[in-house]
C-alpha cells in the first residue's frame, strides 16, 4: 500500500508547489475513518481510496482532487459527516465528497427509471464540477481492476454497467486511455471466450510482426530526419474490445482486419503536423477515403489529430495519427489534460472552472443537460443519453457555414433538430449539397445541409424510427404526445360543450380553473384531454363546477319500453337510444337517423380530422346511420348502426356517443367499407371483379379469401368509397358481372 510521503511525492513531480498539508491531513483522516474495514479481497479498505488517488496522480490532477479521492467513501461508509469534512477541508471539498456519496451505483438490474435518475444525478454533478467525474471514473477503474475478488454473480452486472455507462462517458469526455482500459476489463467478464481468443490472436500477431513494426518505425524516423522534422514515432496495437467490435460490426474475420497496428507521430507544432503529412504523402501512396483532419475540425470531445492510411514499406497498409504533444496529452486524458484546477481556489467560478466549461466535451455535456429540462420521461432520457454516448461523429455544415456534429448514421431530420427544436418540428424537406434529397438520407462528413420548413408541419411519429440522435427522438415523441393531447383536448371540449348545453348551462374553460384541485388535474387542458380520452366523466366535471346540479340520468317512456327501446343519457351528457331485446331484432326499422340528426351530435368527417376518430373493421360511409363508441385512451370508434358488434356495448351506455356526418365537399376523402363477393372459381374472375371496382372509382385496400370451394370462391374486399350511394352503385355493378354469384356488405 502506498505510503503517505509517496503520494505527496507523486503530486510534487508535476506540481512542485503542492499543498502537502492538505494531502497529509486527508490521508490520515481517511485511514483513521476506514479503520479496520476490509475489501472483498481481504485488503484494508483504505487501499481502495488510496489507489483511486494514485490513478488521478497519473492524470496530473491537483491536490484538491486527490484529497477528494481519498475522502470519497468516508461519508457513505464511515462515521464521517459533511459538517466535519467542511470544517477540516473546506466547503468545496465537502460538497464534492457529498456529491459523490449521493451518486449511488448505476445498477442496470434496477428499473429504468432508477437508472435514469442516477444518470441524471451524475451528469448534473459533472456539470457543476468535472472533478466529480474524474474521481468517479478512477473509482470505477480500480473496482474493475479488482473485480476478480467480487462474488461471481455480481461481476457480470458490474462489467455491463461499466461498458454501458462509464466507458463511453470517459470517451465522450476525451479520456481515451481510461475508456480503452475500462472496455478491455469489462470485455473480459462480459464475453470471456471471445476476450481470450482475440487476446491470443493479437499476441501471436505481435510476435510475428515485430520485425515489420521496427522496419516501419525506422523508415518513418529516416523520413522525418530527411525533412528536418522533430518527431517521435510510437507504434500501437488495437485493444481486444476494439478488434472484436469491428469484427462484429463489419462481419470480418481476424485476418481481414488491416488496421490492427498503427503508428502515432508526435511533433512540436501544428505546422509540423502538416509538414509531416506532406512528407508522408509524397513518399507513400495514400489509401483513398482514409484521410481525416481532426485538427481543423476537432471532435466533440476535444480530440485533435490527423488520420491517414498509406501503403507503406513492404506494401503493407499503415495507419498513422499525426498530432502535437499537447494534442496527444488531450487525446489520452481528455478534460483532465486542460490543467483545469491549477489555480484552485474556493471560488467555483474561478479560472480553472471557466477553462473546463469552454471545452467541446463540456459543450456536449451542456446539450445533454438541456434534455433534462425538456420533460422527457426517465426511460427516454436514459435511452437517448446512451445513444449519444456510443455514436461516433460526422461533421456537416449549415448554408451559413455553421458546423454541426452528429452521430454517424444521422439524417437531415437529426441535423434539423441539432440546429434547433423548432427547425426540426417544422422540417418538410432538405437540400444536401444543393440537391433535394430524401429526409432519410444518411449524412456524410462535409455535407452542407439546408432544411426546408413549413409552419403547417407536425413531425410524423414514424420519424422516431429514422433518427439516431437522442434530441431528435425526444422532440418527435414530445410533438407526437402534444398532437394526440391536442386531439383529445378538442374532443373533450366539444363533449363538455354539449354536456353543459344538455344541463342548461353554458360551458366556458374559465369555469374549470377554480375546480382543478377537485378534478385532480394540473390545468384546464388536462381536464379536456381526460374527458376526451374517457378517463373523466363529463357529469363529474359538471358536478365539480355546479355542486348543486341534479340530473335524471335514466328516463324510460312507456311507449319506448313496449317497443324495446330505452332513452339514456351517456357520460358525455348526450341523449342516445339503445335497443332492448325487441329493439335489437328490428334495429334497421327503429334505429335513429344519426346521419341526418343535428341535436347535440358530434360531427364526424373522417379519420384525418382534429378528433381522435377511427372506424370499426367493417367500416362506415357517409349516408350510413352511425354511432360512436368511446374507448378510454383510444378515442371514438365509429360503427354503422346495424352492426352486430354493437351488442357487445349494450350494457355499457356510458360509452355511447351520438355522432353525425359532417362532410366538407371541398375535401375529398374516401371511407372504409367491407364487401363479401362470391365468385365462380375460374381463371380471370378476380381480374374481372377488380376491373369493376376500378371502373367505379373505388379503391381496394385489402383482399382475403374467406372460403374456397370447387365451384365458388368467397372473397372479402376492404374498400375505400366516397359515400353510401357510391357503395350501392358499386354493389349493383358487381352483381351484374357474369362471374359473380352474390355480393353483400359485411357489417361486423
Amino acid at each position: 500500500m502506498m505510503r503517505q510521503y509517496e503520494l505527496v511525492e507523486r503530486v510534487q513531480r508535476y506540481k512542485p508547489d503542492v499543498n502537502e498539508a492538505l494531502l497529509n491531513k486527508a490521508y490520515v483522516y481517511a485511514m483513521q475513518k476506514h479503520g479496520h474495514q476490509k475489501r472483498a479481497s481481504g485488503d484494508p479498505y483504505f487501499s481502495h481510496p488510496l489507489e483511486v488517488a494514485a490513478i488521478l496522480t497519473e492524470m496530473h490532477l491537483d491536490e484538491a482532487t486527490i484529497a477528494v479521492a481519498l475522502l470519497h467513501d468516508t461519508i457513505e461508509d464511515t462515521t464521517a459527516t459533511r459538517a466535519e469534512i467542511d470544517e477540516l477541508f473546506g466547503p468545496e471539498i465537502g460538497a464534492l465528497v457529498e456529491g459523490l456519496t449521493k451518486l449511488k451505483k448505476l445498477d442496470l438490474v434496477s428499473s429504468k427509471a432508477e437508472q435514469a435518475e442516477n444518470l441524471r444525478k451524475l451528469l448534473l454533478a459533472i456539470s457543476e464540477d468535472v472533478r466529480v467525474l474524474l474521481v468517479k471514473l478512477a473509482d470505477r477503474l480500480h473496482n474493475m481492476r479488482t473485480l476478480d475478488h467480487v462474488p461471481v454473480h455480481k461481476r457480470l452486472r458490474i462489467a455491463e454497467e461499466t461498458m454501458e455507462i462509464y466507458a463511453p462517458l470517459a470517451g465522450r469526455m476525451g479520456m481515451q486511455d481510461m475508456r480503452e482500459e475500462l472496455e478491455e476489463l469489462a470485455f473480459r467478464y462480459i464475453n470471456p471466450e471471445a476476450y481470450h481468443a482475440v487476446t491470443e490472436r493479437l499476441s501471436d500477431l505481435t510476435e510475428r510482426n515485430r520485425g515489420v513494426i521496427s522496419e516501419i518505425e525506422a523508415a518513418l524516423a529516416r523520413l522525418f530526419e530527411k525533412y528536418q522534422i522533430n518527431a517521435v514515432v510510437k507504434s500501437r496495437q488495437k485493444k481486444p474490445w476494439s478488434v472484436f467490435r469491428k469484427m462484429e460490426a463489419k462481419a470480418l474475420s481476424f485476418e481481414q482486419l488491416s488496421d490492427i497496428f498503427g503508428f502515432r507521430v508526435i511533433v512540436d507544432t501544428v505546422e509540423d503536423c502538416y509538414r509531416a503529412l506532406g512528407a508522408i504523402h509524397t513518399t507513400w501512396s495514400m489509401v483513398p477515403g482514409r484521410f481525416k483532419d481532426y485538427i481543423s475540425t476537432p471532435k466533440q470531445n476535444d480530440y485533435r489529430s490527423i488520420h491517414t492510411t498509406i501503403v507503406g514499406p513492404s506494401r503493407q497498409r499503415v495507419e498513422l495519427q499525426i498530432r502535437t504533444h499537447e494534442m496527444d496529452r488531450i487525446a489520452e486524458y481528455g478534460v483532465a489534460a486542460h490543467s483545469l484546477y491549477k489555480d484552485f481556489g474556493p471560488n467555483a467560478n474561478g479560472p480553472g472552472n471557466q477553462i473546463s466549461r469552454d471545452t467541446n466535451a463540456y459543450a456536449w455535456l451542456r446539450r445533454t443537460i438541456e434534455a433534462l429540462s425538456e420533460g422527457d420521461n426517465p426511460e427516454d432520457f436514459l435511452e437517448n443519453t446512451k445513444l449519444e454516448l456510443f455514436h461516433d461523429q460526422v461533421f456537416c455544415f449549415t448554408p451559413k457555414g455553421r458546423l454541426i456534429a452528429l452521430p454517424r448514421g444521422a439524417t437531415p431530420i437529426d441535423f434539423a433538430y441539432a440546429v434547433h427544436t423548432e427547425v426540426g418540428d417544422s422540417c418538410v424537406g432538405a437540400k444536401i449539397n444543393g440537391r433535394i434529397m430524401p429526409l432519410m438520407t444518411e449524412l456524410k462528413n462535409g455535407d452542407e445541409v439546408e432544411i426546408i420548413r413549413s409552419k403547417a408541419q407536425v413531425p410524423p411519429a414514424a420519424w422516431e424510427s429514422v433518427v439516431v440522435t437522442g434530441k431528435a427522438r425526444s422532440a418527435i415523441r414530445r410533438a407526437t404526445r402534444n398532437a394526440i393531447r391536442k386531439q383529445y383536448s378538442g374532443l373533450g371540449a366539444r363533449i363538455l360543450e354539449r354536456a353543459f348545453e344538455r344541463a342548461g348551462k353554458t360551458f366556458s374553460k374559465d369555469l374549470l380553473k377554480p375546480v382543478l384541485p377537485r378534478l385532480a388535474r394540473k390545468d384546464v387542458e388536462d381536464v379536456l384531454a381526460a374527458v376526451g380520452r374517457g378517463e373523466l366523466s363529463s357529469q363529474d366535471v359538471i358536478h365539480a363546477v355546479f355542486p348543486d346540479y341534479k340530473d335524471e340520468r335514466v328516463t324510460q317512456g312507456p311507449k319506448r319500453r313496449e317497443e324495446g327501446w330505452f332513452n339514456l343519457r351517456n357520460a358525455a351528457g348526450m341523449l342516445f337510444q339503445i335497443p332492448g331485446r325487441a329493439g335489437r331484432r328490428n334495429r334497421k326499422e327503429k334505429g335513429r337517423e344519426s346521419s341526418g340528426g343535428e341535436n347535440g351530435a358530434l360531427p364526424i368527417r373522417g379519420v384525418s380530422g382534429d378528433l381522435p376518430v377511427r372506424f370499426a373493421p367493417e367500416g362506415a360511409v357517409p349516408g350510413d346511420r352511425i354511432v360512436g363508441i368511446l374507448t378510454p385512451g383510444q378515442g371514438i370508434t365509429i360503427y354503422p348502426i346495424q352492426s352486430p358488434s354493437l351488442t357487445a356495448f349494450d350494457d355499457q351506455p356510458e360509452r355511447w356517443i351520438d355522432v353525425r356526418w359532417d362532410i366538407d365537399e371541398n375535401m375529398k376523402e374516401r371511407f372504409p367499407a367491407r364487401l363479401s363477393v362470391t365468385a365462380i372459381n375460374e381463371p380471370g374472375s378476380l381480374a374481372a371483379i377488380a376491373q369493376v371496382i376500378a371502373t367505379n372509382d373505388a379503391n381496394i385496400h385489402t383482399l382475403s379469401m374467406a372460403r374456397t370451394a370447387p365451384d365458388f370462391t368467397e372473397m372479402i374486399f376492404d374498400l375505400e368509397v366516397w359515400d353510401l350511394k357510391h357503395l350501392n352503385r358499386l354493389i349493383s355493378q358487381l352483381k351484374e358481372a357474369s362471374c359473380v354469384s352474390d355480393v353483400r356488405r359485411v357489417n361486423g
